[in-house]
């Protein structure tokens, strides 16, 4: 009996497991209940404005009364409300220098020193001074000729080196084809040399200085180190400058072929012709 109870004991306890494993197993496979959640839109929150602040105490306005403007004043109005428009700026321009008078031909047909160099100036003068005005612009520029004058003063052979200007080049040729007789060269030889013309609104040439003309010009600068690769090779010695024959202070002060000297006044024209065209640069 002992055994038969405890048997049907175990039994029981087992049976009891069993089902309350299967009551488990049977809840969790059931579908879950859903739940609906709805949230009630809220209304928006009115930000209150600041209050306006009391204005302060003053004196009162007088009261100006509004007329109805003419319509002359409504257009003058306007108008000086727009920005003023600037002028245009005027070109600058210089005139050409006047030609060579017949005593300066004078003096050119006889001077002989430096190459005729006033008759060369002469010629470069009058040359510039039938070319016009020269203005400021794209028509200014410089030409520069290679020229050879006949003994009679005619006009042998020219060649145009170089030019920054088609204008000028243009009007330097138009008056070199229309150039009147000339004086005989000084030396009665043809005379070839090259002159630079200035066709620009601030400078015309300046005349030369003839002051001490007569001396003799001073050796050509010979490089003692150049070689040709063939001739012996000497040593190269230094030699002091040897003073000129003729260059001394007795002869300096005979040696003034005009009014051209080195005075005051000479060096004050010098110094106002460089002002102004440093002037004009800037």
């Amino acid at each position: 009996m002992k055994l038969s109870l405890s048997l049907i004991l175990s039994l029981a306890l087992h049976a009891l497991l069993v089902a309350g494993w299967q009551l488990d197993t049977f809840r969790s496979r059931q579908t879950p209940e859903l739940f609906e959640i709805r949230i009630a839109p809220q209304a928006p929150k009115v930000i209150p404005e600041p209050p306006t602040p009391p204005p302060m105490p003053g004196k009162p306005k007088a009261s100006v009364p509004r007329m109805a403007a003419s319509p002359d004043r409504r257009n003058s109005t306007l108008g000086q409300d727009l920005p003023a428009v600037p002028a245009a700026k005027t070109a600058a321009s210089l005139d050409a220098p006047p030609p060579p008078s017949a005593e300066e031909w004078q003096l050119a047909s006889t001077y002989k020193l430096k190459n005729s160099k006033r008759y060369r100036h002469n010629w470069g003068q009058l040359v510039r001074s039938m070319m016009g005005t020269a203005v400021e612009g794209p028509g200014q520029g410089v030409v520069r000729f290679r020229i050879e004058i006949a003994p009679d003063g005619s006009l042998a052979n020219i060649k145009e080196l170089w030019s920054t200007s088609e204008t000028a080049s243009k009007l330097a040729w138009q008056a070199i084809k229309s150039l009147p007789p000339l004086p005989p060269t000084p030396t009665g030889q043809p005379l070839i040399f090259e002159r630079t013309i200035s066709f620009l609104p601030y400078e015309t040439g300046w005349p030369p200085s003839y002051t001490l003309d007569c001396l003799p010009d001073p050796p050509a600068f010979k490089n003692p180190f150049a070689w040709d690769g063939k001739s012996p090779q000497a040593q190269v010695r230094h030699q002091a400058p040897q003073p000129l024959p003729g260059d001394t202070d007795a002869a300096r002060e005979k040696c003034v072929t005009d009014s051209t000297a080195d005075t005051i006044e000479q060096e004050e024209t010098e110094l106002k012709r460089q002002m102004e065209i440093y002037r004009w640069g800037r």
